[in-house]
């Protein structure tokens, strides 16, 4: 009998070791709360899924870059306390961190967390200024999920968005095939979801720097999804640099976002301007 083949979409079955490194991350965001200076859980919406943590970097809080970072997790899974350990670099950096929270598919549907991202944004260009950040040197990053979150920040719209560049890690930038993956099961992509939120398919501000990276050993759809919206990024004028992070998968290339001396967490300062 014909073994099936996997499913390139479903990362447990790429990366032997996903429960070891999803505890590793796990710890390392235990470690950035205890150590790093933080607000916690400050309200961007009424919902209790509306919340972002501020980490900061030691120090005078006068007008600092501010870096905003959305978790992965196919929309259905992990929360922002399992990703603070991100804040390392971007405080070492001498930024300010704002990790995001947002609902969870299916209880929630992909038009509503997009809704949110958007709100927590705005949030950042209403307040930060009262934590000592500068929302006029905002810059965003994603992993996964998380990725294409990000760029709903900065497409089209008859104003420049105000994101001076984005860090996309392993995109998702094309719904369709999330259809036939075992995702339908889990969280059931419709039609309607595919039109309105596959980034391929929408335009971008042309001012923002876009660093598009995705793991050497990732599965195939990742490399592709990132080549092609690359591709797209460049026609419509925008500056895009594309990394291929050595020997990294899906999983290990986010916890790396944190530990200082990796490839991730190198592209991440440079972002900031390091």
């Amino acid at each position: 009998m014909r073994q099936m083949a996997k499913d390139p979409f479903r990362i447990r079955d790429h990366v032997p070791e996903f429960d070891d490194i999803v505890a590793e991350i796990v710890r390392g965001s235990a470690e950035t709360r205890a150590k790093v200076p933080m607000v916690a859980d400050v309200a961007y919406g009424p919902n209790s899924t509306e919340t972002v943590d501020l980490f900061f970097p030691q120090g005078k809080r006068d007008r600092l870059p501010v870096h905003m970072f959305i978790h992965g997790g196919y929309w259905r899974m992990f929360s922002k306390r399992d990703y603070f350990y991100v804040a390392d670099t971007v405080t070492s950096a001498g930024a300010i961190a704002v990790i995001v929270d947002y609902a969870l598919m299916p209880s929630v549907r992909m038009a509503t967390i997009v809704d949110q991202i958007r709100r927590a944004r705005q949030w950042i260009d209403d307040h930060i200024a009262s934590y000592g950040g500068d929302p006029d040197q905002l810059t965003v990053s994603g992993h996964s999920a998380g990725a294409h979150l990000a760029t709903m920040l900065f497409g089209g719209h008859s104003r420049p968005s105000g994101i001076k560049g984005a860090l996309l890690l392993s995109g998702i930038y094309d719904l369709r095939p999330l259809q036939e993956s075992f995702l339908a099961r889990e969280i059931a992509i419709t039609d309607e979801e595919v039109e309105r939120f596959s980034p391929i398919d929408h335009s971008f501000d042309p001012g923002v720097a876009v660093e598009i990276s995705v793991g050497a050993e990732e599965t195939p759809p990742f490399h592709g999804q990132a080549a092609a919206f690359a591709e797209k990024l460049e026609r419509q004028g925008l500056t895009v640099s594309r990394t291929s992070l050595a020997a990294a998968n899906h999983m290990s290339s986010v916890r790396d976002l944190g530990i200082a001396g990796t490839e991730a967490a190198a592209l991440l300062a440079r972002l900031l301007g390091v």
